[in-house]
């Protein structure tokens, strides 16, 4: 393989992050703790204005969401019950469906945003219809407007999955507070990183209460009542009292400690990956090849889009030139990924688990087989670097 010209991302911990970082090693109180509840104080004043939890990973606050939903404390949804979730979007953003007990169905994608077709999603509302589990790919957005709109009517409890679209927009609005519940992820790779990490978020305090208790294995430690509980089972002691089932999805002080650094350089990263996706684009479109070859998408109508990544969609009925065109890029130093997992319902999984897909799903499968993107970094392409991004891209199709 060539000189690595252009990765998924680049290195993104500044001098704050890592003095942050050891700071907290060398007080030896590296598990959950003091900064972790100081990045979720942050998190919920400055970008959610929900309640707002954090975890090891963006995928644990999905598994969490649909945990909390089935829970006997809760029981807003029970097996059976179906959710929709677009057949463009990541693995973890469906399992935790599956893994709870509830139908999954299928809804196909818009191809002017990538994200969830509202005609299609008219057409696949059931009566056995209770949850949708959006996923905004690549930072980009549904009209959200119209969306909510068709949740309220019929009644159908709206998740968002915005791992890929923190700082994204609608009508001024950030996506992830459209919904009841809401992810998002710090992954190296992510508008912000934490190393690891995530945080999910829920309108309704007393969801949120169950989810802080399912993120460390049931116990009532962490709860706002949990000096009630206490008085309620007085032959337990206080710090063993568990009230629930759970898991251990918890991150360490070492990851908020570097998420609230990056969280307080949130504007100038977002502004940054801005820059390079406008720098990167304008330098392609002069090209006459551009629209003939390929395009990349415009923003949602009315949204002020932080993209996560470059979206190309080529113009070739050649099933294979996609795999043909990433494998040279590759080839040449830069890296290319699929659009999420392409259309999940062609994933091997899907089968092994005997899950029905529906329908054909037409613009997914389209995505699937001519759509990829190039990552998006935080920090400021040069114009040597884009000379030399452009004449890879070009030199490969």
């Amino acid at each position: 393989m060539a000189k690595l010209i252009y990765p998924l991302t680049e290195s993104v911990l500044e001098k704050a992050d890592l003095k942050a970082a050891i700071k907290v090693i060398n007080s030896k109180k590296i598990t959950m703790g003091q900064k972790t509840q100081e990045l979720e104080s942050f998190f919920t004043d400055k970008i959610a204005k929900m309640n707002s939890l954090m975890v090891n990973s963006g995928s644990s606050a999905n598994l969490l969401i649909f945990q909390c939903l089935i829970n006997p404390m809760i029981k807003r949804l029970k097996p059976g019950d179906e959710v929709l979730v677009p057949a463009i979007c990541w693995s973890t953003s469906l399992w935790p469906i599956i893994q709870s007990g509830l139908k999954v169905k299928f809804v196909d994608i818009d191809l002017d945003t990538l994200n969830i077709s509202l005609f299609d999603l008219k057409k696949k509302i059931s009566k056995k219809t209770k949850a949708l589990m959006l996923v905004h790919a690549l930072g980009n957005c549904a009209d959200m407007t119209k969306l909510t709109n068709i949740c309220k009517k019929n009644k159908i409890i709206l998740i968002e999955d915005t791992c890929e679209a923190l700082g994204s927009t609608f009508k001024n609005k950030p996506l992830g507070t459209f919904g009841e519940f809401s992810s998002f992820s710090f992954y190296y790779s992510h508008h912000i990183t934490s190393g690891e990490g995530g945080i999910v978020c829920a309108k309704n305090s007393k969801d949120f209460e169950v989810i802080k208790s399912l993120r460390s294995h049931g116990w009532s430690r962490d709860l706002s009542a949990s000096n009630k509980i206490a008085k309620k089972y007085k032959n337990i002691d206080k710090n063993w009292i568990f009230i629930n089932s759970g898991f251990n999805l918890r991150p360490t002080d070492i990851n908020a400690a570097i998420g609230i650094e990056q969280l307080k350089r949130i504007k100038k990263i977002l502004s940054i990956r801005k820059y390079n996706f406008l720098k990167i684009k304008n330098e392609l479109i002069k090209n006459k090849n551009y629209n003939h070859q390929f395009s990349i998408l415009k923003d949602q109508k009315n949204s002020n889009i932080a993209w996560f990544g470059i979206p190309f969609i080529l113009n070739s009925k050649d099933k294979k030139y996609k795999l043909k065109v990433m494998n040279k890029l590759n080839n040449k130093g830069v890296m290319t990924r699929p659009i999420i997992s392409g259309n999940f319902a062609n994933q091997p999984s899907i089968k092994l688990y005997k899950i029905k897909t529906g329908p054909k799903l037409h613009n997914a499968d389209l995505i699937d087989k001519n759509a990829f993107f190039l990552g998006l970094h935080n920090i400021k392409i040069t114009t040597k670097k884009l000379n030399l991004l452009v004449k890879s891209i070009y030199s490969s199709l």
